[in-house]
């Protein structure tokens, strides 16, 4: 659930302040963390992460969008609406 996964800081990456390549290498790094903990998991071996990078002038949203496009250990979340 939400309220458990915000809660393990090891899948929260705020990329605030980043450049494009402290963003990039900051989602290679975590993504390593990720692997390795969905690994000790339970099938399907999913880690739930949540991508911080605020609004401003999109770049890092662009950047963290064609990350996860060309990764093929990660995927979107359903876009969910809460009301």
């Amino acid at each position: 659930s939400y309220s458990s996964s915000i809660h393990n800081p090891s899948s929260v990456l705020d990329l605030h302040g980043c450049t494009r390549q402290e963003a990039l290498a900051k989602l290679d790094d975590s993504l390593k963390v990720w692997v390795n903990s969905a690994m000790q998991g339970s099938y399907p071996f999913v880690q739930k992460a949540w991508i911080v990078c605020g609004c401003g002038d999109q770049i890092l949203s662009g950047t963290v969008q064609d990350w996860i496009r060309c990764n093929e250990h990660v995927s979107n979340a359903p876009n969910i609406r809460r009301g």
